[in-house]
């Protein structure tokens, strides 16, 4: 399971000209399932970053977590997170889960973070989705789990 996630003071994802998730400020998730994951790894992935303390504190210092800001989560699936490049021009998708393993671990780990109290927004699985976010630092991570 492969995630990147951006640390953002306002994101929000479009289909056909609607918009279909945002949030003022918290977490841009890009998610991708890859092939062999299991279910228990959705909700690993979710603890892991509901408790990543990337949020200043009063300080200026990484220190809070997204659950000590009341920050929300966006998370849009991105297959093309599981990219290989190692050959050629062409990346290659193989790695990456089946599109109904895909969407059925997509639903589960937003379900995961609601759970843990996350407000969460989505994007729509499988569509063409325009994304747009203003990244805060800018702080971008890149999680495998």
């Amino acid at each position: 399971m492969r995630a990147l996630i951006q640390r953002t003071s306002h994101a929000r994802v479009e289909v056909d000209g609607e918009v279909v998730g945002e949030i003022a400020g918290g977490l841009l998730i890009l998610f991708c399932a890859m092939d062999g994951d299991d279910p228990a790894k959705t909700a690993q992935l979710a603890a892991k970053i509901s408790k990543l303390r990337i949020f200043k504190d009063d300080a200026g210092k990484m220190n809070l977590a997204l659950k000590d800001t009341g920050g929300s989560a966006l998370v849009v699936s991105q297959f093309t997170l599981a990219a290989d490049t190692s050959r050629g021009n062409r990346p290659g998708f193989s790695q990456a889960a089946s599109p109904d393993v895909g969407r059925a671990m997509y639903q589960q780990f937003v379900a995961d973070l609601d759970a843990l109290g996350i407000p969460t927004a989505t994007g729509e699985f499988g569509a063409e989705m325009q994304v747009s976010l203003t990244n805060s630092g800018p702080t971008t991570i890149w999680l495998d789990i």
